[in-house]
């Protein structure tokens, strides 16, 4: 379908194509010329406004013959790139355009940032456009591949955009293939294709693109079909893809009725599960809401959804939410009530649906309740005194009223005496409901005929008119009864909703108080429900896992009943004191279900404290292993290389000469001396033999040793405001470790021939120290990066080390009780801030921390090797996924 008229001019928008690529390589820009030149061949003004062929022989054969527009120059940090053209394919104003890779950002200097915008003002001009993107460049998908594949998508586009294109054609590829693609050579150079398939092009990787790919476009074509199903008026089902919808009452059956529907969704691929209940307008209606809790995690357990409708017509609520989800499949439960219910109510709710479902097939499920109902009821439930009091009132208040209306002789007439009549009937209803009301009514319907209708004291009645009138009043005592009954019972319901409601939402107050949240719901379970103990027992060995009682010195006057409801799998809630209605079991059940909620989460709160020991030592394992590899290399390899050299035959050496070397090696041994007994310092720590040595220590001590252990000690460094700092809480030797990688790093990338800033202040309990360079800088979703091991971004030299000395500098400060993190420094570079615990001034004596054998503290893995934190380059030009960790381009 064509756009709409560009709005103030009078052209009619551009049409847009899109190759969607399940990823790169599939052949998503061959498609595209494909595409074109059959076009060209129709006739059609055809040409090129941007192409990436990325250097695949096959892909540049396909351009032959069509019309290239010449592109865009620009200038970026001293290097020259090539764009689309923007204005000079709008002068050019041909019938079609291509345009590849959508997603693409744009160099600066160009009307639009990016890509995608300069198609938006292309199709504003009336032209159309033939394009292409992979799946992972779609914005809303970009979390979802950045956990598939590990690798950030810096070029989105809005789903929005991709979603307006009148045609989305899918170019899809099977992982096995696209795989012997790049084998074979058509996708990248054979030096990159070792490494593109080790990393992003894994059948995993590729597998799961795939999928995303084939959801997101099945989605849109679901879009496509409503609209067109709406646009042509269309009410009838179309069973492209089988939705199954339960209907639940609230009622035990509904777990059968949930799996069943479950199984018949399953039987056909992408088949949907939907589970709808329909509640009264008036929200009276008799579902448990506990078992409609458990049914709607059961439903979302299995895969489907839970919906919630509201509509006094059972039936045609549900085929309204049938229809408009286009359901192909109905499930109900059989009727729960007894045969002599189905004779006085009529057809149920099921009949009904069958009747009018016309083109949903619809499965009316047998279970175990099927026909355990029981007679409609004739009345509210009242406690039995209230029942006693309705039928004593019943039979005396009609002898009262007729006393009363003798001793007034004829001063009124027979309809007055009848309405009066008709009010103790009323009465009577409001005190014992219908049941109590019929009685009343027949018994003032024998009393008004004997004693006030013509001929008196006698049960004959003398005028046809006397006949109708009594017939009347009993008619509408037994009408007026019943009404005031119903509205007394909905009003007892709307009031003990009201109670549940408040109940509630104090029990889910209560479970939000975080820590006391199982003795907090233990007695609010107690005060509720007014019992005198509750007790949460274990079902294994019946252990007291909790418990609250009221009067905890004695058993208390009186007898008591148990009352116990299960609360998951492993415990049982028994509540002592009355006995509750089968009203209050239902709230005691979702009482239960937060109790559940309540131990489960303290259960995990336990295992999760249990396992952080364990993931502790594996950091100390991972540090042993890190330091030991990496640290003890340099040092061992100068002190070795020292020696040999002195006992080389082949060379003799001055005593100048020799003494140097002598120094190199003493120099080299210290160091490995040192490095040697921080191992073995690490190694009891992880053992739980020995922990960090905190001390009370000053910084103006330890700045100068970690600048003397610098590779450069004419490095230039300014340190600042270091004797004006309260003193930290730290390890002297770690301490002095981070500071000297922190700012080996920064001097590393500084620019030449500006110092390195190193200043520390006081900011409430903490001592923060900020390492502040002028460098490249960072960027902000790369900081994270720095601090894992092995991570040098962009760094290719080697020779200085493997990129472990930030993560190790950050391990080493947590440890201690502080962070390291990065900084923008103001004006250009990167500042690391280390933030220490201020120590007390007062202290003299620096005292150890306690051992901790059980939470040996944890040091993350690394060395003392400076991490390159070179930035990643901003230039947003496509990148091959030839090496670890980059993201693919967009062919």
């Amino acid at each position: 379908m064509a756009r709409d008229l560009t709005p103030g001019t009078g052209i009619r928008g551009g049409r847009l194509r899109v190759y969607l690529g399940s990823a790169p390589g599939v052949g998503k820009t061959y498609r595209m010329l494909d595409e074109a030149r059959r076009r060209q061949e129709r006739g059609v003004d055809v040409v090129v406004g941007f192409i990436e062929c990325h250097g695949r022989r096959r892909t540049e054969a396909m351009l032959a013959g069509l019309e290239v527009l010449p592109r865009a120059h620009r200038s970026y940090r001293d290097a020259e790139f090539e764009e689309m053209d923007l204005d000079g394919v709008l002068a050019r104003h041909p019938a079609v355009v291509l345009v590849d890779e959508l997603a693409h950002t744009n160099i600066p200097g160009g009307r639009h940032a990016k890509r995608w915008q300069d198609v938006e003002e292309l199709l504003a001009a009336g032209i159309d456009v033939i394009t292409t993107v992979n799946i992972q460049h779609l914005e809303s998908l970009n979390d979802v591949v950045r956990k598939i594949t590990g690798i950030p998508q810096r070029e989105t586009v809005p789903d929005e955009v991709v979603r307006r294109a009148d045609q989305i054609e899918l170019v899809d590829m099977a992982p096995q293939a696209l795989r012997r693609r790049m084998a074979h050579g058509n996708v990248y150079k054979a030096e990159k294709v070792d490494a593109a398939l080790s990393n992003y092009f894994r059948v995993g990787n590729l597998t799961a693109l795939r999928e995303l790919a084939l959801l997101w476009v099945a989605g849109r074509v679901d879009e496509g079909l409503r609209d067109y199903r709406a646009s042509h008026n269309i009410d009838r089902v179309w069973e492209t893809r089988e939705r199954v919808v339960v209907a639940l009452t609230g009622g035990p059956e509904g777990e059968t009725l949930i799996r069943r529907g479950a199984r018949i969704s399953d039987r056909t691929a992408g088949g949907e599960l939907l589970a709808v209940h329909v509640s009264r307008s008036d929200g009276l209606a008799g579902a448990s809401s506990a078992a409609l809790a458990q049914q709607r995690q059961l439903v979302e357990t299995l895969g489907g959804s839970y919906h919630v409708v509201v509509g006094d017509d059972v039936p045609t609520a549900l085929l309204t939410f049938a229809r408009a989800h286009h359901a192909t499949q109905l499930v109900l439960g059989t009727s729960r009530r007894g045969r002599i219910n189905r004779f006085l109510t009529g057809p149920g709710t099921g009949q009904t649906t069958v009747d009018d479902s016309e083109d949903i097939d619809v499965h009316m499920v047998t279970h175990e309740f099927t026909g355990r109902g029981r007679l409609p009821s004739l009345g509210r439930r009242h406690s039995r005194r209230r029942t006693i009091a309705g039928y004593l009132a019943g039979l005396a208040l009609p002898w009262l009223l007729t006393g009363l209306l003798s001793q007034a002789d004829h001063s009124i007439n027979l309809t007055t005496d009848a309405l009066i009549f008709q009010l103790g009937v009323v009465i009577v209803a409001l005190l014992g409901g219908a049941v109590s009301a019929l009685v009343a009514s027949v018994v003032a319907s024998v009393l008004l005929n004997y004693y006030f209708i013509p001929p008196i004291h006698s049960l004959t009645i003398g005028e046809t008119n006397n006949i109708v009138a009594l017939v009347v009043f009993a008619a509408i005592g037994l009408t007026v009864s019943t009404v005031v009954d119903h509205a007394g019972r909905l009003t007892s319901r709307a009031a003990r909703a009201t109670a549940e409601a408040e109940t509630l939402s104090t029990l889910a107050g209560s479970v939000l108080r975080g820590a006391d949240a199982l003795p907090a719901l233990l007695e609010k379970s107690r005060t509720a429900f007014g019992m005198r103990a509750v007790a949460l027992l274990s079902r294994a060995d019946g252990e007291v896992l909790a418990c609250r009682e009221d009067d905890p010195r004695g058993d208390g006057a009186g007898p008591h009943e148990t009352t116990e409801v299960p609360v998951g799998a492993d415990a049982v809630l028994v509540l002592t004191g009355r006995r509750l209605p089968a009203a209050d079991q239902r709230v005691l059940t979702a009482f239960a279900a937060h109790v559940a909620a309540a131990l489960e989460r303290d259960r995990l709160a336990v295992a999760a404290a249990e396992v952080e020991p364990i993931k502790a030592a594996d950091r100390m394992r991972t540090a042993l292993l890190a330091a030991v590899s990496h640290d003890l290399r340099t040092p061992l390899a100068a002190a070795l290389a020292s020696v040999g050299s002195l006992r080389s035959p082949d060379v003799e050496f001055s005593p100048e000469d020799q003494a140097e070397l002598l120094a190199t090696a003493d120099e080299s041994l210290v160091k490995l001396t040192r490095l040697v007994d921080n191992l073995l310092d690490m190694s009891r720590l992880q053992a739980g033999a020995l922990t960090l040595h905190l001390t009370v220590t000053h910084l103006d001590e330890i700045l100068p040793r970690a600048l003397d252990s610098l590779p450069d000690p004419y490095a230039p460094i300014q340190p600042l405001d270091f004797d004006t700092v309260p003193p930290v809480l730290a390890d002297p030797p770690l301490l002095e470790r981070v500071l000297a990688n922190v700012i080996t790093n920064a001097l590393r990338y500084n620019a030449p021939g500006a110092p390195v800033l190193v200043t520390a202040s006081h900011h409430a309990d903490q001592v923060e120290i900020r390492v502040i360079d002028r460098g490249p800088g960072i960027a902000p979703e790369d900081r994270d990066r720095v601090f894992l091991p092995f991570q040098r971004l962009g760094d290719t030299d080697n020779t200085t080390g493997v990129g472990l000395g930030l993560a190790l500098s950050r391990g080493l400060a947590e440890a201690m009780g502080g962070s390291l993190e990065v900084e923008d420094t103001p004006g250009g570079g990167t500042t690391m801030l280390l933030t220490l615990p201020a120590a007390d001034p007062a202290a003299t004596e620096p005292a150890p921390a306690e051992p901790a054998p059980a939470e040996p503290t944890s040091v993350e893995p690394t060395s003392v090797e400076p991490t390159s934190v070179e930035p990643t380059s901003v230039e947003p030009t496509s990148v091959e996924p030839g090496d670890p960790g980059e993201e693919p381009p967009h062919e």
